[in-house]
């Protein structure tokens, strides 16, 4: 009781201590803008890719990420895990759960973290290179210790299949960066609230936050694929995008049950790449980097083997 007493209270002092790091970055990062003058100019200078490598942008980014990943990472042990009862190392075949649907989440988080990390160290002037070798895998590298953690959990278990689903998603951003060396098919995600969970709002959340990550029946995900980038010269603009969805419904326990009603969608939509704005504001594409993410609400056709083919004039 002693020892679990004072790992509770170093845990506790580690994660404040980290807390307190994170909010020392943030208010760097703050303080750099506001110093600027809310100069655009200065702004874009600070945002702007560099050429060369800064030493201080490394340190920064390096920093940052290690915080957020330990801040992350023991917050999870104390707010989730600490919940349920530790066991040995576990393996778990979990394949057949939700449909697929929290496999596709796995394949969209790895694919964008690695692909932020990227960005950011070429924001720092790394080569190309170490920006693949140590910023694209970071996600995979992430998750993989997530997955530990659920090896150590009673309630779950390690799963292969989402292992393969993690290096599904960096394997996506790296062979496209090697093939093309842009990003011309992006992971992306959309969601809807159901009725669903309602009838489990303790497995599938009771506030719309805790439905957007546990209510797999409202999430929807998305390979989006800029056209122009495909075909060359068109009349279309070089945002454009068209995007095949993937989503599932009926769904209130993980595993298939007798006389459940689950069923996939499948939807085929239109897109808009947001990194494919012309802009020269580093700042708006820094913004663009991050939401392009999700999905744009647009025009959508629904095929599945409830409904059969639906349309929807606006779909998210």
């Amino acid at each position: 009781m002693l020892e679990n007493t004072l790992t509770g209270l170093v845990s506790s002092r580690l994660l404040s201590s980290l807390k307190k790091y994170l909010t020392e970055i943030i208010c760097v990062l703050f303080l750099t803008v506001v110093v600027s003058g809310f100069s655009q100019s200065k702004v874009n200078t600070f945002l702007a890719l560099s050429d060369t490598l800064v030493s201080p942008r490394v340190k920064l980014v390096v920093v940052s990420q290690t915080v957020l990943t330990a801040t992350a990472l023991i917050g999870l042990n104390e707010l989730w895990y600490s919940d349920y009862p530790k066991s040995d190392f576990q393996f778990k075949n979990d394949n057949n759960h939700w449909l697929q649907m929290d496999k596709m989440g796995h394949v969209y988080a790895s694919y964008h973290f690695g692909r932020i990390s990227s960005e950011m160290l070429a924001w720092s002037g790394v080569s190309k290179k170490k920006q693949l070798l140590y910023g694209a895998t970071y996600g995979l590298g992430f998750l993989t210790a997530v997955e530990i953690m659920d090896g150590y959990s009673e309630q779950w278990g390690f799963s292969w299949g989402d292992v393969a689903a993690n290096a599904t998603g960096t394997a996506l951003y790296i062979s496209q960066e090697l093939l093309w060396n842009e990003q011309r098919l992006q992971p992306k995600f959309s969601f809807h609230t159901t009725s669903y969970a309602a009838q489990r709002s303790e497995l599938l959340g009771s506030s719309l936050s805790e439905q957007i990550l546990k209510d797999y029946n409202g999430q929807t995900y998305w390979l989006s694929a800029n056209v122009h980038s495909f075909i060359g010269e068109t009349f279309l603009p070089k945002w454009f995008n068209v995007a095949v969805g993937y989503g599932a419904e009926g769904m209130i326990t993980a595993e298939p049950k007798p006389g459940d009603e689950r069923y996939r969608q499948w939807y085929l939509s239109l897109d808009v790449d947001l990194t494919k704005i012309q802009t020269k504001s580093h700042f708006l594409k820094t913004c663009f980097s991050l939401f392009t993410t999700i999905k744009i609400p647009s025009p959508t056709i629904e095929i599945s083997s409830s409904q059969g083919f639906k349309f929807h004039p606006i779909y998210f």
